[in-house]
């Protein structure tokens, strides 16, 4: 039996039963890492040594817990990665940049923290887009991670090394980021399940920060189940971040949440000029088994939309300028001698962040500086202000609003490596399905419904602001009748 194929609750069962250990199992994720990373480059780096020690500490909990009959918890002994913007305290934190190419972290963010008190073992730090910015991973410093599917093309991005070694069987489950789609585009191209939360309903402390008021931490996963496990297991208040909020999520069953009872809005705008006909093809057939399986479809306008990918790109890009200030060669990162502290700070960004880093910080410093500020960042909060209300309405279920939104995550599949990467605004448009969910703060799931000869396709449902627990049920619905 391959132990790299089992989910977590096959894991669980497992390791309940005594048919492997947890170091049995990483040990079998280490040697996949091993074998076939060479190839995908999902992975920065490998903790085997804490990875195993991990395990054997967790078999020794595990036995106890037989000992005194009571159970442990289902990600206990369970191997994960981790994004490499996320700090794991004692391993290197590089967020895809050379400027942090030697900088380890601390201490461990609060998702981290809960992951090793339920036990988890942490195999690696997965790559990046650098500081996040990108829908491909090619802006990586450290080399593009490549799909599993296809390996010409790309794993999508940020988060395109999570994705990737969950779809390649390198680890049961990761933790990504999403900023505009980071999480949801990468699960699509890949084809796994991926979950970015309602802002606020996870922790970003220790998260190295890409733009504030967007950044949100989430699960990839090779299905509902064990997506809906995670998001369990590290969602909350986190009194180290004001932004958290406190949920008291039902748990998948516990509302009788089922296709019959939903209405389903069909957002025009996402199905216009740019999506591959392939792409609409195979997410309007999913639509319809929804309908045959007894939801309401209806069709709905968001007609902010066609503003949130240039809204997106000026709050974005204002929010690094800030965030990014403090990466100067002084107190973090790359430094090198120099005749003064201009120098020092020129020489330390010039050498140590990529093109898309720099671009970014550039136009967000301008659209911040003195005489810009109320024609572009200020307008921008005003769209975004827009966009809010266009899905508040949507959501307004008495005045004959929508339960759920169901649309493309992304207009087309994995793309191949290069084909974008000379191209900013090209490249921008692989988010314009999954921006305007961020600029609302709502949550977005990506389930895999088809593929384009080997390419997998996503399916994007959007619920209303702290409803994971209906977009999580209805996922699994569909998950079950499209298997």
């Amino acid at each position: 039996m391959d132990l790299t194929t089992l989910t977590i609750r096959e894991a669980h069962e497992g390791l309940k039963n005594g048919d492997f250990t947890s170091v049995d199992l990483t040990k079998a994720y280490l040697k996949k890492i091993k074998d076939f990373d060479g190839e995908l480059n999902a992975f920065l780096s490998v903790t085997e040594k804490l990875a195993l020690e991990q395990a054997i500490r967790v078999d020794e909990r595990i036995a106890l817990s037989g000992v005194e009959g009571h159970d442990f918890s289902m990600l206990c002994g369970i191997p994960c990665a981790i994004k490499d913007a996320i700090m794991v305290e004692g391993e290197k934190c590089t967020a895809g940049s050379k400027i942090l190419e030697n900088y380890v972290a601390p201490y461990d963010a609060t998702v981290i923290k809960k992951l090793k008190e339920q036990g988890a073992i942490i195999l690696g730090k997965t790559n990046t887009d650098e500081f996040t910015m990108g829908s491909s991973t090619e802006n990586s410093a450290f080399g593009v991670t490549k799909n599993p599917h296809d390996k010409t093309r790309v794993a999508g991005g940020s988060s395109g090394g999570s994705a990737a070694a969950v779809a390649a069987n390198m680890a049961c489950y990761t933790l990504g980021s999403d900023t505009g789609g980071s999480i949801r585009q990468p699960a699509s191209l890949c084809g796994v399940v991926g979950l970015c939360p309602t802002y606020g309903a996870v922790s970003r402390y220790g998260l190295i920060a890409h733009a504030s008021s967007l950044d949100q931490i989430g699960p990839f996963a090779k299905n509902i189940e064990d997506a809906k496990i995670v998001f369990d297991s590290i969602k909350g208040k986190d009194s180290m971040d004001a932004t958290s909020a406190e949920l008291n999520l039902e748990s998948l069953n516990a509302k009788p949440y089922n296709l019959k009872a939903m209405r389903i809005g069909v957002p025009k705008e996402y199905f216009s000029e740019g999506v591959e006909p392939e792409v609409e093809k195979i997410i309007k057939s999913v639509i319809k088994k929804a309908e045959d399986a007894g939801a309401e479809i209806v069709g709905i306008s968001l007609p902010s939309t066609e503003f949130a990918l240039a809204c997106y790109y000026v709050i974005d890009p204002s929010e690094i300028s800030a965030n990014l200030a403090r990466f100067d060669g002084i107190k973090y990162g790359l430094s090198g001698p120099a005749e003064n502290l201009l120098e020092v700070y020129l020489k330390s960004r010039g050498k140590g962040l990529g093109a898309e880093v720099k671009r970014r910080i550039m136009l967000g410093t301008y659209c911040l500086s003195s005489g810009y500020y109320d024609a572009y960042y200020k307008k921008a909060q005003e769209v975004r202000q827009l966009i809010r209300e266009d899905f508040a309405k949507a959501f307004d279920l008495p005045a004959g609003g929508v339960d759920l939104l169901f649309c493309p995550v992304s207009p087309f599949p994995a793309f191949k490596i290069g084909e974008k990467i000379n191209g900013p605004l090209s490249m921008y448009l692989a988010d314009i399905y999954t921006i305007p969910t961020k600029l609302a703060g709502l949550p977005g799931l990506s389930l895999p419904v088809g593929k384009i000869g080997e390419l997998p396709v996503g399916l994007q449902i959007i619920g209303n602001h702290f409803e994971e627990n209906k977009i999580l049920a209805i996922a699994s619905e569909l998950e079950k009748m499209l298997s």
